[in-house]
């Protein structure tokens, strides 16, 4: 509610990217009695009368913008249960849903990265259920994420994945599968699970370096290996890989675990 037309467009596109259902009105129309919550800039607030009115930054950014629509959707329901749906793969998308509303999506930088967004999300939400469902494809990604939640005392559950990746760019792709994967039940899983590589694994990223580095080089076996297990990510292996044919370094070392 807001006769700031800057405001209005960020806000509407952000609900609609979001697929948040809302309504647009000016200051002084009816509020419908199933809005849960009213977004107006600072100076409009004290004009709107309603239970729950939320002012947000007219600057900042979408990011800034964001923190305060996903706090708004946080405050309606303190009790309902957090999914957090995480697609596997080497850089995971993530999605994070109340009552079938995406409240915030992202991609990860590794897959161990979801045992931070766990800690985060237990200081953010004290005292909010949540679950975390995680995709089956990608086995090796897909069991390091669930290595990484293994220390958190939530319910984590595996999603076939099968109906869940839309067509698209991959980011945006990636995430709209974590969106799907939150919404689909799947089987409890506990504990640590194997990172089994196999040389076809390796094979394959060795492929994907190629493709990486337009076809100049390809990383060797052990350095792909390390980046299948977590040591590295495939833009770093690409980076050194580059760095030592430029300089002339020897390819370096197997990384060896101590003795």
């Amino acid at each position: 509610m807001t006769r700031d037309p800057a405001l209005y467009a960020d806000l509407a596109g952000l609900l609609r990217e979001r697929h948040i259902p809302s309504v647009s009105l000016l200051p002084g129309q009816r509020i419908p009695d199933r809005a849960i919550v009213v977004l107006t800039s600072p100076s409009e607030a004290r004009e709107i009368h309603h239970p729950r009115v939320v002012p947000v930054p007219e600057s900042g950014g979408r990011d800034s913008l964001w923190v305060a629509v996903e706090s708004a959707l946080s405050a309606t329901d303190q009790r309902g249960e957090l999914v957090v749906g995480i697609d596997p793969g080497p850089r995971p998308g993530y999605a994070i849903v109340s009552a079938g509303h995406v409240l915030s999506t992202g991609c990860l930088a590794r897959p161990e990265d979801a045992g931070p967004l766990a800690t985060e999300l237990q200081h953010r939400f004290p005292d909010r259920p949540f679950r975390f469902r995680v995709g089956d494809g990608d086995r090796i990604a897909r069991n390091r994420i669930l290595n990484a939640l293994a220390h958190v005392h939530r319910p984590i559950e595996l999603v076939d994945e099968q109906g869940t990746t839309p067509r698209g760019h991959r980011r945006p792709r990636d995430m709209a599968a974590a969106g799907a994967i939150a919404r689909s039940p799947g089987r409890p899983v506990r504990g640590r699970q194997p990172v089994t590589i196999t040389p076809g694994d390796i094979q394959n990223l060795q492929r994907l370096s190629r493709e990486g580095s337009g076809g100049q080089f390809t990383i060797p076996a052990f350095v792909a290996e390390g980046v299948l297990r977590g040591d590295l990510t495939l833009g770093e292996a690409l980076a050194d890989r580059q760095r030592r044919l430029t300089t002339g370094a020897p390819p370096g070392e197997r990384r060896r675990e101590p003795s």
